[in-house]
């Protein structure tokens, strides 16, 4: 069974719920970006055993969070070395807008990726676009670069929308489907 880590930052707890989806869906260990930008006593280790990395951050100002931006500068030192190299990696993000710019920062986690020799997994999940369709069902954003969430300015992070969140672990097991397949030793 393949070792899968996600890596997040969450401001509001927003993030961190869609963390846990995914998480949830993987089977992965989750690994906090605190408030100062840094991993958790072990988290540099942990990522480097792991055969998936999933991150996520929520979207500001049109692209990740300082602290999220913080981690990445950090993540130079493995870069250095390639130990990231031929890993798979995924990506998530929320915000409190419909479109909001999120496809700005999965661009700014495939990146990311993409520069420590990464292999990106997408959602590959088809959109809810009918006119019967509504925020609970399965990616009704439409996204198909990393899961994608809205958390209105004023709700609290139990207020999730459903579909967020089944989307969120949906995603989860395509990663950890992927990383399974990617691993086989």
């Amino acid at each position: 069974m393949p070792s899968i880590a996600v890596v997040y930052h969450s401001g509001y707890g927003h993030t961190q719920r869609q963390a846990q989806a995914v998480a949830e869906g993987a089977d992965a260990r989750l690994i906090a970006i605190d408030a100062d930008g840094n991993l958790p006593d072990g988290g540099w280790e942990l990522l480097a055993e792991a055969d998936a990395i999933i991150f996520g951050a929520p979207t500001y100002m049109g692209g990740p969070s300082w602290q999220f931006k913080k981690f990445a500068d950090a993540s130079s030192r493995p870069w250095y070395s390639g130990a990231w190299k031929n890993k798979l990696f995924a990506g998530f993000t929320n915000s409190a807008s419909t479109i909001g710019d999120k496809t700005s920062t999965l661009n700014y986690l495939f990146t990311l990726a993409m520069q420590h020799g990464g292999v990106w997994v997408g959602t590959g999940m088809m959109p809810a676009n009918s006119k019967a369709a509504t925020r609970a069902d399965l990616n009704w954003l439409g996204v198909w670069s990393g899961a994608a969430s809205v958390s209105p300015s004023d709700a609290s992070p139990a207020e999730m929308f459903p579909g967020d969140l089944k989307f969120a672990t949906e995603f989860g097991k395509r990663v950890a489907e992927a990383a399974a397949r990617w691993s086989r030793k």
